[in-house]
Formats: C-alpha cells, sequence, structure tokens
C-alpha cells in the first residue's frame, strides 16, 4: 500500500501508476501489471478510500458538537474539508489500485496474468 501512496507500481515499485496528475496508466513500463484487469476494478476500494476522509468530518461535527456559527466559519470548515480531499486525490487513487492488487494475488483468477513480484531494489537493478 505504500507504494501506491507513493503513486508507483504495486507489483515492482518503479513504474509509475499515473500520466499527469490522475491519468491512470494502462499498465507498468518496467513489469508490464495491467492496474486495471477490467474497468472499475477499484471502485469498491475508491469508495473506502474516498468516505473515510468525510466521515471524519461528520464525526467532528456530530459527536464533538462542531458548530459553525457564521458564514467564515462555514468556508474554513468547508476549506478544511474540501482541499486535503482534493490534494491527496491521487495518493488515494494509488492506495485503491494497491488493495485491487492485493486482492487479485490473495484471491487468484486463473486466467488473470500477474507478472512475477520483484523486490523494489532488484527491480532498480534491472532497470539500469
Amino acid at each position: 500500500m505504500g507504494r501506491g501512496f507513493r503513486r508507483r507500481c504495486p507489483n515492482c515499485g518503479c513504474g509509475r501508476l499515473f500520466s499527469g496528475w490522475f491519468t491512470l496508466h494502462h499498465d507498468c513500463p518496467v513489469c508490464q501489471l495491467v492496474y486495471l484487469r477490467d474497468q472499475g476494478d477499484t471502485w469498491f476500494f475508491w469508495i473506502i478510500m474516498d468516505r473515510i476522509p468525510i466521515g471524519i468530518g461528520l464525526v467532528l461535527i456530530i459527536f464533538f458538537g462542531l458548530r459553525v456559527s457564521n458564514w467564515v466559519e462555514g468556508v474554513a470548515f468547508l476549506s478544511a474539508m474540501i482541499i486535503p480531499l482534493i490534494a491527496t486525490m491521487p495518493h488515494r487513487e494509488g492506495v485503491a489500485v494497491a488493495l485491487n492488487y492485493i486482492s487479485r494475488v490473495y484471491f487468484r483468477d486463473p486466467s488473470d496474468a500477474l507478472p512475477a513480484w520483484r523486490e523494489e531494489g532488484v527491480a532498480l537493478q534491472t532497470e539500469r
């Protein structure tokens, strides 16, 4: 999951997950892992990674009695919720791709051709 958070291939740790800020590559240029075998594979994990931060905001409001008494506090609270959600979007999507990869490894489908797993240092040495 750390490789996904760093926006790297969950298999080898070398290939980039995204081209640009949020456009997911089809596969890893180093180990040829197909990131999304079927469209929508990361939907479940993306929902989890997206709803947990929103849930934390709701916990602050409901259970800790955070009250907005004027529009400045409202704008500050919404900014404190929305800006981190937008800023961490690629990292959260990377973790969702990594969680999907973990589920593919542990719940193998015989038709899913996963490349051989490589250590991060070994993959770096083979590229040089």
